[in-house]
């Protein structure tokens, strides 16, 4: 039951926001005892530095240092970070999806809100979804500086990590994951 409820505040929180439309009831469905902390579900208000949920400590190493710099020098001007999802496992991607099938009504609608287990960089470790008082705004600014880049325009707490960023800023964001050639 713990998993459960802590599964039903992440996606009210986070990975599904009601700001589109999707009452939190839609996570009430989550199979008890089967997706849980182990595959990436985190609760509500955990810190970038904390390595003790996956959904954090297996996120990309190169990802996951840039992320906590940035949150460092943010932190000294009071924006806090927190990781509402990051490393997912195939299992809990595949919930994510179906879950936004059920809520959208078709496959084609939810991929616009959640990629396919195998296409999807949080199962590699390369995305994280960013909350906290103002620190998607904050890296919205200023983490280019970082190589920390929102990559879709209709999740402005998604970011990925991209090298050339910090010399050349960061590149376009694709509308949604439907115009991006990686979730093909």
């Amino acid at each position: 039951m713990r998993h459960a409820r802590q599964l039903v505040a992440a996606l009210a929180i986070a990975v599904i926001p009601a700001t589109v439309g999707v009452a939190a009831s839609t996570a009430s469905a989550a199979p008890t005892g089967a997706i849980g902390i182990e595959d990436g579900v985190v609760p509500a208000g955990v810190s970038v530095f904390d390595n003790s949920y996956p959904a954090v400590s297996r996120l990309d190493g190169t990802l996951l240092v840039a992320l906590r710099s940035a949150a460092g020098v943010a932190r000294t001007g009071g924006v806090t970070f927190v990781v509402n999802s990051g490393w997912r496992s195939r299992a809990y991607q595949q919930y994510l999806l179906d879950q936004a099938v059920t809520t959208y009504g078709s496959l084609s609608e939810a991929r616009r809100w959640v990629a396919t287990p195998a296409t999807s960089p949080h199962v590699s470790g390369k995305a994280v979804d960013i909350g906290g008082t103002g620190a998607a705004d904050w890296l919205g600014r200023f983490g280019a500086t970082y190589g920390l880049c929102r990559i879709y325009q209709n999740e402005p707490w998604h970011f990925e990590f991209r090298a050339r960023a910090t010399t050349r800023g960061c590149p376009p964001g694709y509308t949604d994951p439907t115009h991006d050639p990686r979730m093909r």
